[in-house]
């Protein structure tokens, strides 16, 4: 921060100050709430889609509204999740096992504000890790190789233990089976076609966001539309719940709070991860370090607490590697590169350098979208709740069209309506047979992370395999994956294993 002087932070102030910046922060935060509501529509389709605007658009300005779209549309996927079971990102599937069964509970409302309060808090502790130590981080994050991120991925499958306590054979086939879909596609090494079966839509791989929508918003939509009780689905008592009793629990919970934001910040700095890691590694940690009582899975407020702040804390991690490095730290600050070429801006070492008032005006718009997002999120949680009380057979028919809408909207092609009706299929049978359907979109994340790092790792030090343990970093995540197994697989062989077992399933199958 020594690059930066007070003529600087004047006139980073004096920039953002203008109405016109305020106004696009707030419609950007509005854009980014409606976007990340609405499965299918992410807050990188927005940004992709806004984008074109900003030619005519200064470059405070463009920023404004950019970043407006960035903090709201990562909170905002946690309304569907919580509401309707149907994860508005992929970051917020993690969310959707503990803040669904709040809101059938008739906690939504607590639920929601939970999922604000955290989302703010994230927000504002990787904001402040950018402002303070963002070179040194981008600095570790540059000496990582692919036998670093290789492990790391490995460490997010593990994730699936914790995730499918006392049904850890169906967690893991889950997993597998996200992971071989994660292959379908052209090989990223040969260019040679792997399942794809002479379709060529299926040359670019399947969209992980296509198989979300189907395996969670079809697949139980499709579930609750056999049963006779749909309605008490749906149509929970709502009560209200304070911000202050909010609050408290974020204050009780606070450690759970600092690791998530820590966690979440981090893998932000890693280039080519995002908040969908983020949420998992974090909802693990606090699995991790339950007490005697917390019922993950059945409508803990801690596992909303770890998901949502580590989901937003990407935001600030996600953009040290673009400002110092012009690396993307995840797939929306890879859009924003590109608005800041269209600004005659280039990311990277001499950003801060040559462009020091750029840089504090940036700092100060992702406060002011995060404050614009807690704003929105408090005016409209109880007009979202209301969601609840649309008639069952109203509501599916609803979800399924929306899905179907907004599978379509990915890529403008009606063979993504196609995929999303076979993972919708897959989802419910998953459901039925209860195998646990969170692992599988965990599996097709890390996927493509696992192979490419694997097979460059290997090639790149003449196929040995000793290599991920004599690299210390990548030696430190084993260990930590083999003390997760070891933590998760002990209470199976203890006393009272099988009643523990049997607890853990309804975690995972309530």
């Amino acid at each position: 921060m020594d690059l930066i002087s007070f003529a600087d932070v004047a006139a980073a102030l004096s920039a953002v100050a203008d109405p016109t910046v305020v106004f696009f922060v707030f419609a950007g935060a509005v854009i980014g709430m409606i976007f990340g509501a609405a499965p299918g529509l992410t807050a990188a389709s927005a940004i992709a889609l806004f984008l074109p605007m900003t030619y005519a658009m200064g470059l405070t300005t463009s920023m404004a509204l950019l970043l407006g779209i960035y903090c709201s549309g990562y909170f905002a996927g946690s309304i569907p999740a919580i509401l309707i079971n149907t994860p508005g990102t992929p970051g917020s599937a993690a969310t959707a096992l503990d803040g669904h069964q709040m809101a059938l509970k008739g906690e939504s409302d607590r639920a929601i504000t939970t999922a604000l309060v955290s989302s703010f808090l994230g927000g504002l502790f990787s904001l402040l890790l950018l402002t303070t130590i963002a070179p040194s981080l981008a600095k570790v994050a540059l000496t990582f190789t692919s036998v670093e991120y290789f492990s790391f991925a490995l460490v997010g499958i593990v994730c699936v233990a914790g995730i499918s306590r006392g049904s850890m054979v169906k967690g893991l086939a889950s997993a597998c089976i996200g992971i071989l879909v994660s292959t379908v596609g052209l090989d990223p090494v040969s260019g040679v076609g792997r399942f794809i079966f002479d379709e060529p839509n299926l040359m670019g791989g399947i969209s992980s966001t296509a198989a979300l929508i189907g395996l969670f918003a079809i697949g139980q939509m499709l579930l609750l539309a056999k049963k006779n009780n749909v309605a008490a689905e749906f149509l929970p008592v709502q009560a209200r719940s304070s911000v202050l009793s909010v609050i408290g629990d974020h204050w009780r919970n606070r450690w759970i709070a600092l690791r998530s934001a820590i966690i979440g910040t981090m893998i932000g700095v890693l280039p080519g991860t995002g908040p969908a890691i983020a949420s998992w590694v974090s909802y693990s940690d606090a699995l991790r370090t339950a007490r005697r009582g917390d019922r993950f899975g059945q409508g803990e407020v801690k596992g909303v607490i770890a998901c949502e702040v580590s989901n937003n804390a990407v935001t600030g991690g996600a953009l040290v590697p673009l400002l110092t490095l012009g690396i993307p730290g995840d797939p929306v600050t890879a859009i924003l590169i590109g608005a800041l070429l269209i600004q005659g801006i280039e990311a990277g070492p001499f950003l801060i350098k040559h462009n020091p008032s750029l840089f504090v005006s940036i700092l100060i718009l992702l406060f002011m979208s995060n404050c614009f997002m807690v704003a929105l999120g408090l005016c409209c949680r109880r007009l979202a709740a209301k969601v609840l009380e649309i008639p069952a057979g109203i509501m599916v028919a609803t979800i399924c069209t929306a899905a179907a809408a907004g599978s379509f909207s990915l890529q403008s092609n009606a063979f993504d309506v196609k995929l999303v009706m076979a993972f919708g299929l897959l989802g419910y049978l998953m459901i039925r047979y209860r195998f646990p359907t969170a692992p599988a979109v965990l599996g097709i994340v890390l996927g493509p992370i696992l192979e490419q790092n694997l097979r460059n790792a290997l090639t790149g030090n003449g196929m040995d395999f000793t290599v991920f343990f004599t690299r210390p970093i990548s030696a430190g995540a084993l260990l930590v994956m083999c003390f997760l197994l070891y933590v998760w697989l002990k209470p199976a062989g203890g006393r009272g294993g099988a009643k523990a077992d049997a607890r853990a399933e309804e975690t995972v199958n309530p």
